[in-house]
């Protein structure tokens, strides 16, 4: 039963027996959806004005509860037949949404040109998991079957970034972000409205994927009050000149690896780093230690604020784990203290050097290559346990793990087997960018990897997404095929803009060996990156306009709505939602390689891709014109299909077009070939029957 969902609609339908007349609340027409027969009044720029409680009542009612017949446990594709696709590998027939629900739920609902926390309704303009119910519909209408959520744990402000900080600044695994609890339903927690997201999402259908982040925690973890041995500090005085140490003898962004430890811990620098970390508080004095928990009072002080202001001591933020990288401390997050002693390989160098009390330093950060020898078992249990707590308490099908690889083996067995104890059919996603190491990820349980896509699919010029495309079939493991994450520049505003958007979102449905990955508000043509992390210029956050609300503003640190009423706003769905329809009906031959078959063009440069599906009686085969700024006619090589497909006259019909183009059916010719002219970025699919 979905009981969450019904205490909502409760809830929602007293606060409108309240406001009965409530009409200027503003929603965007993508989140309207299939509701027309409820009270409302279209605006010709997108706005649809409704009651908000009376909208979110019949929303859950009509779209969700009407479903309740289905099964709400995360549905097992282990029976008759898909045996194959156990223990989390249905992964490999998903189209994934990463969402961000903080800003994939907001939106300007009183137009004020402000996103407020509580607005002229006293209502939240920022996300929440109730409003982004609203767009599940629209999701799903695109082919979107898992949601792959941005950490939803109460993080920390503490040095926060931008106006609302980092969700990775996670500062309690074992709560949510309180920020997403929303004010319309005043009768329910947090942890129910998020329950009855992930009901609603089950009832559509989709599975929900989470983000946890075992590698890391906020500077200021609600953890330091029981565990201040978990952390590494430092002298408060150390904090505002901490750096990450150079090793001079060292190029730059080197792997910590032991064969460079020689030069690294004979670095002034590294070992004047070394020594500004002290024990920590409590083993420092343990009975001002425990008078100060005794006095603490969360409600009136930040912990870390209290540890300061009695000790002098603070924690020591994180930096990155490769050696001399120019990156600057990351002020907001720290390292867990995943072994009692120091790294095995670092023991010899740091003898010579003398006594160190617990350090973080690139050895450390990076302890699957550099593991001690005393695990931190009580660290390891809690972080471990997290997965399960969402399973059990809200019913959750996956996780990425961020940062997975920089963590010892062990530990990444600990938390994938106590998650698969609770279901066998549990998905985990490795934050792994380089696919040489596939094969390993699959080996540590890892049902896929991220890969490199949305660094390859970006530079056609350079050849790198043919690359991507004609090698994925051979990789020891799914990766995503994605052109953008939340890390990365938007395709819309890169070289071919919304051109290049619409292509790769379209023929990344298609791609074999791999998981389509659509990244929050790409499919309204979002210009602005929500994190300038991976591949971003200093420029990149400059992409909107000056007058835009949300100019120089990130969605990961910031108040961000995406721009739901971008004048082409339908454009890339209705296209995802026709081109998706072909994608289901050949999932099959799509996720067996044996079926996949490569198409060539008249020359290794030209500036196309096309892959081709063998069925029983027919062969499908979909082609894009790369060239984002031009028309062209291709000659496609179809020699390398099965030979059965290729008759004397062989017909093949055009079955879709991104650009709504309609063409006759062509013949090959004697050589096999295909002569077809495409609009600039247009992909196409076509038909060969038996």
């Amino acid at each position: 039963m979905s009981n969450n969902l019904r205490k909502i609609a409760t809830s929602l339908h007293k606060q409108g027996q309240s406001n009965p007349g409530l009409m200027n609340y503003a929603i965007p027409d993508l989140w309207f959806g299939s509701k027309s027969n409820m009270e409302h009044i279209r605006v010709h720029d997108g706005h649809v004005l409704v009651n908000p409680y009376l909208f979110y009542e019949a929303l859950i009612q009509e779209v969700f509860l009407s479903k309740e017949d289905k099964p709400l446990s995360p549905y097992f594709l282990n029976h008759k037949g898909e045996k194959k696709l156990a223990n989390g590998n249905w992964i490999k027939k998903s189209n994934v949404y990463s969402m961000m629900i903080r800003s994939s739920g907001s939106f300007d609902h009183d137009r004020t040109g402000l996103l407020e926390n509580i607005n002229l309704n006293g209502l939240k303009d920022t996300g929440t998991f109730i409003k982004t119910l609203a767009y599940l519909p629209t999701l799903k209408r695109m082919g979107i079957d898992v949601l792959y959520l941005l950490p939803i744990a109460k993080y920390s402000l503490k040095d926060k970034k931008g106006e609302l900080g980092s969700p990775y600044g996670v500062s309690n695994f074992y709560a949510l972000d309180a920020g997403l609890k929303d004010p319309m339903s005043p009768d329910t927690s947090v942890e129910d409205e998020f329950k009855a997201f992930v009901e609603a999402a089950h009832l559509l259908d989709m599975k929900v994927i989470i983000d946890i982040i075992p590698r890391t925690n906020s500077v200021n973890s609600d953890m330091i009050l029981d565990h201040p041995d978990w952390f590494y500090w430092i002298g408060l005085e150390d904090l505002a000149d901490y750096k990450p140490p150079v090793a001079e003898d060292l190029k730059a962004c080197l792997p910590p690896k032991v064969e460079y430890f020689k030069e690294l811990f004979k670095s002034p620098d590294v070992e004047e780093h070394l020594h500004k970390f002290k024990k920590n508080p409590k083993d420092t004095d343990p009975k001002a230690w425990a008078k100060m928990v005794k006095t603490f009072d969360p409600s009136k002080q930040e912990i870390l604020d209290a540890v300061r202001e009695v000790f002098k001591l603070t924690v020591a933020p994180a930096f990155s784990d490769h050696i001399n990288d120019p990156q600057p401390a990351w002020s907001d997050v720290t390292y867990f203290r995943l072994y009692l002693d120091h790294p095995v390989n670092s023991q010899p160098f740091l003898k010579e050097l003398g006594e160190f009390e617990p350090y973080v330093l690139f050895d450390v950060a990076k302890s699957s290559l550099n593991p001690g020898q005393k695990p931190n078992t009580e660290l390891w249990d809690m972080l471990s346990g997290i997965i399960p707590f969402y399973q059990n308490n809200f019913g959750i099908d996956g996780a990425r793990i961020d940062m997975g690889h920089a963590l010892p083996v062990e530990l990444i067995n600990m938390i994938i087997s106590k998650a698969r104890a609770v279901d066998p059919n549990f998905c985990f996603i490795a934050e792994e960018l380089d696919p040489v190491n596939a094969k390993a990820s699959i080996e540590n349980g890892y049902n896929m990897i991220i890969g490199n896509g949305f660094m390859m699919e970006p530079r056609i010029d350079q050849g790198r997404f043919n690359e991507f495309v004609y090698s994925a079939k051979d990789l020891a493991s799914p990766v995503f095929a994605c052109g953008e994450t939340h890390d990365t520049p938007r395709l819309a505003n890169r070289k071919g803009n919304e051109v290049l958007s619409k292509m790769l979102s379209v023929f990344n449905l298609f791609i074999p060996n791999t998981v389509p990955f659509l990244n929050s508000g790409q499919e309204v043509f979002e210009r602005q990156p929500m994190n300038t992390g991976v591949d971003c210029t200093p420029e990149e956050v400059l992409a909107l306009p000056e007058n835009d609300p949300f100019y120089k503003k990130l969605a990961l640190f910031d108040r961000y709505a995406f721009h739901y009423l971008h004048p082409k706003r339908w454009d890339m769905i209705e296209t995802l939602e026709q081109a998706n329809h072909i994608r289901v009906s050949l999932i099959d031959d799509i996720i067996c390689l044996k079926k996949a078959h490569y198409l060539g063009f008249g020359a290794p440069w030209d500036t196309a891709a096309g892959v081709a599906y063998e069925s029983k009686d027919k062969i499908t085969l979909i082609v894009a014109n790369t060239d984002c700024f031009n028309d062209k006619q291709h000659q496609i090589r179809c020699s390398t299909i099965p030979q059965r497909f290729l008759k004397d006259v062989t017909v093949v019909k055009q079955i879709f077009s991104s650009e709504k183009v309609i063409q006759d059916p062509v013949i090959l010719d004697t050589a096999f070939n295909l002569w077809i002219y495409f609009k600039k970025g247009e992909v196409k699919i076509f038909e060969i029957t038996l």
